[in-house]
C-alpha cells in the first residue's frame, strides 16, 4: 500500500502541471490519480493506525523527492546530438521549483491530516463508521492540500481563478472519495476478515 501510495503522489505530480477544461470548470491532470493516494492513506489508518499511515506518507514523499533530483540530474545531462527530444524531454520532467515545493508541503500536510483525522475519528467511532470516517478525514486533507498547493504554485492566476481551482478540487476529490467508497470498505472489510493477509500483501 505504501508503494501505491509512493506511486500516485509521483504520478500526480507530473500530471498535476496541466490544467484542462471541462466545460465549464478548469481542472489539474493531478485529479485524475491523487485521491487514490488519500484512499490508500485511509485503508493504511484503519488497518494499521496513524503510525503506519505516517511511515507510508514520509515514504511517498522521499520517493517523490528522489524522483525530482533524479530527473533534473538526467535533464543536466548533454543529450546525444542524434536525439532531438531533449526539449520535449524537459518540458515533462524539468521540476518549477514553486510547485515542486507547494506539491510537497500540500502533500505531507494534507495526508497526515487525513490519517490523523481518520485515527481520531476511529478511537471515537470505534469499527463502526468507516464511511464517515473516510469522507471526513479526505475533506479535512483535501481541503489542507489544496490552501497550500494553489496558493503557491498559481500564485500568477489570480485571486478568484486559485478561489475558483480550490474549491472545485476540494469538492470533486471528495467526491471522488465518495463515488469508490464501496470499493475502499471492501478493501478495508475484506482485510479485517482476513487478518492474516494484512502483513504479507499490505
Amino acid at each position: 500500500m505504501a508503494i501505491l501510495c509512493s506511486v500516485c503522489l509521483v504520478a500526480s505530480n507530473l500530471f498535476e502541471t496541466k490544467i484542462f477544461s471541462a466545460s465549464p470548470l478548469s481542472l489539474t491532470g493531478g485529479l485524475l490519480i491523487f485521491p487514490i493516494a488519500y484512499i490508500v492513506n485511509d485503508c493504511i489508518t484503519e488497518l494499521y493506525g496513524f503510525k503506519w499511515a505516517r511511515f507510508a506518507v514520509l515514504t511517498a514523499f522521499g520517493v517523490n523527492a528522489f524522483f525530482v533530483l533524479m530527473a533534473q540530474l538526467v535533464i543536466a545531462l548533454p543529450p546525444d546530438p542524434m536525439w532531438d527530444g531533449q526539449e520535449h524531454f524537459q518540458f515533462i520532467f524539468q521540476a518549477d521549483l514553486r510547485i515542486t515545493i507547494a506539491s510537497m508541503l500540500a502533500f505531507i500536510c494534507g495526508s497526515l491530516l487525513n490519517a490523523l483525522v481518520m485515527s481520531k475519528m476511529k478511537a471515537i467511532q470505534g469499527e463502526k463508521g468507516f464511511g464517515w470516517r473516510a469522507i471526513l478525514s479526505s475533506l479535512a486533507g483535501e481541503s489542507c492540500d489544496s490552501l497550500i498547493f494553489f496558493p503557491i504554485a498559481f500564485w500568477n492566476f489570480g485571486f478568484s481563478n486559485i478561489i475558483k481551482l480550490m474549491i472545485t478540487q476540494i469538492v470533486l476529490k471528495t467526491l471522488y472519495e465518495v463515488v469508490i467508497l464501496p470499493v475502499t470498505a471492501s478493501v478495508v472489510k475484506y482485510f479485517k476478515a482476513n487478518p492474516e493477509k494484512i502483513s504479507a500483501e499490505a
